[in-house]
C-alpha cells in the first residue's frame, strides 16, 4: 500500500542536509542521544515500567529522544527506550497473535487504526489518563489519539500554472495542461476529489466512493501516482506533472530547492494525524498510557515541530510555535482551518474496501 508518512519523512531527515532545510532546523545531536535511546530493555524493571515506544528509525530517534524521551524520563523517573526498526501493520498483528509483544507505543497513522482495531489488536486508549483537551478533538480515537499532525496538499509548477490554482483546476486541463500527481491510496485523494466536484466540507463523511472515483476518473489519463515522497517530489521537480498533491514535508522543500518555481498551500488540503497506537498486551500495561499523556505537553510537541515539521497534536502549543514556523506548520489556526481533517473513524470501517476501489480504478 506503499510508503506512510512517518517512514518517509524517516527516510527525509535522513538525507544530507536536509535538517538545515526543513523549517530552519538545526541539529539535534545524533550520536550521543542514539546511543542512550537505542540500548536493550535492562534485566530487572524497575519501580516504574519502563516503556518501548517504536518509530521509523533514522534521525527520528534523536528527534523524538529530545521531544518526548527526555521529559518523559524527569517527569516519572521511569525510563523510555526508541526501538527504531519501524512498526508495521504486519509486525504489530504478528507480535500480538504470537502473545510476544515487545513494544508499548507504536508511531502508527490512520492505516493503522483501520487494519489493526477491527481485528482486536489495539488497546484502548484511556482518556481518564490521557486528556482529551490537549489534542485536537477530532483526532482522538477510541484505538489512537494523535501524536503530531500533517497535510496532504496541492503543489504546482509556476512556469506553467500561473497565479495560485483553485482545487477545480486540478481537473481542468484545457485550462492547465498537462500532468496530474496523487498519491496511490485512497486517502486524502478521495477527500480531495469530492471538494473538487463540489461536496462541502462539513458533509464530506461518511465519503461517496464512487462520486470521488468517478472525479478522478474523469482525468484518468493525466494522472501521475506516487508510492514513496521521494518519487512525489521528483515527479514535480522534473517537470513530469505541472499540478500535483503529495504531502506538506516534499512541498516545503520542493519550494525551497526549486527557488518558489514550486508553489504550494494548505488551501483545501487534508489535515491527517499521526497516531500513538497501543499493541494489546503491551508489557508496560498502563504506563503506556502515562508515557502518552507526557507528551501531550507542549514544549515536546514544539520541539518536534522544529526538528520534523510535524505539527503539534495539542492546540495549546500553538502559542509556543516561533513565529517563522507557523507559516509551515499544518495544524495552526490559520492553516487548520484551510483544511478538511481526516476521519480514521470511517477509514477504520472502510479502508480495505475504498483503496481496492482505488487501485483498480488508476489501473482500469
Amino acid at each position: 500500500m506503499g510508503q506512510e508518512f512517518g517512514q518517509d519523512l524517516a527516510m527525509l531527515l535522513g538525507r544530507q542536509g536536509t535538517r538545515r532545510h526543513l523549517l530552519g532546523a538545526g541539529a539535534l545531536g545524533a550520536g550521543s542521544l542514539l546511543a542512550a535511546t537505542l540500548a536493550g530493555r535492562g534485566a530487572a524493571r524497575a519501580a516504574v515500567p519502563e516503556v518501548v515506544l517504536c518509530n521509523w528509525g533514522g534521525d527520528a530517534v534523536p528527534a523524538f529522544t529530545k521531544a518526548f524521551v527526555e521529559p518523559y524520563e524527569k517527569r516519572t523517573g521511569g525510563r523510555m527506550v526508541i526501538d527504531g526498526s519501524g512498526p508495521t501493520n504486519g509486525k504489530m498483528r504478528a507480535m500480538v497473535e504470537a502473545n510476544a509483544v515487545r513494544w508499548d507505543l507504536c508511531d502508527s497513522g490512520v492505516t493503522g487504526l483501520a487494519e489493526l482495531a477491527g481485528r482486536n489488536l489495539l488497546a484502548p486508549i484511556d482518556y481518564g489518563v490521557v486528556s482529551k483537551a490537549d489534542v485536537v478533538p477530532e483526532f482522538a480515537y477510541e484505538y489512537g489519539v494523535c501524536n503530531y499532525m500533517f497535510s496532504s496538499v496541492m503543489a504546482w509548477d509556476k512556469q506553467r500554472v500561473p497565479g495560485t490554482p483553485m482545487l477545480a483546476d486540478f481537473f481542468d486541463l484545457k485550462k492547465f495542461p498537462g500532468k496530474r500527481m496523487i498519491r496511490k491510496n485512497s486517502q486524502a485523494m478521495l477527500e480531495m476529489a469530492l471538494l473538487a466536484d463540489g461536496v462541502p466540507r462539513e458533509k464530506l463523511y461518511p465519503l461517496d466512493v464512487k462520486r470521488g472515483l468517478d472525479k478522478l476518473a474523469s482525468i484518468r489519463d493525466a494522472l501521475l501516482t506516487w508510492d514513496t515522497g521521494a518519487q512525489s517530489q521528483s515527479l514535480l521537480r522534473d517537470g513530469e506533472a505541472v499540478m500535483g498533491w503529495l504531502w506538506h514535508t516534499r512541498a516545503f522543500l520542493l519550494g525551497r530547492e526549486t527557488q518558489g518555481r514550486i508553489a504550494w498551500n494548505f488551501q483545501d488540503g487534508v489535515l491527517q494525524p499521526g497516531l500513538w497506537v497501543v499493541p494489546r498486551g503491551n508489557p508496560a500495561g498502563r504506563q503506556a498510557m502515562v508515557a502518552i499523556a507526557s507528551m501531550q505537553e507542549p514544549p515536546g510537541q514544539v520541539s518536534l515541530l522544529e526538528s520534523m515539521s510535524n505539527g503539534p497534536a495539542n492546540p495549546k502549543a500553538s502559542a509556543l510555535v516561533p513565529p517563522e514556523l507557523r507559516e509551515a506548520d499544518p495544524g495552526s489556526p490559520a492553516n487548520a482551518a484551510a483544511q478538511v481533517k481526516i476521519s480514521a473513524d470511517w477509514y477504520r470501517e472502510h479502508y480495505g474496501d475504498s483503496y481496492r476501489q482505488f487501485i483498480d480504478m488508476i489501473s482500469a
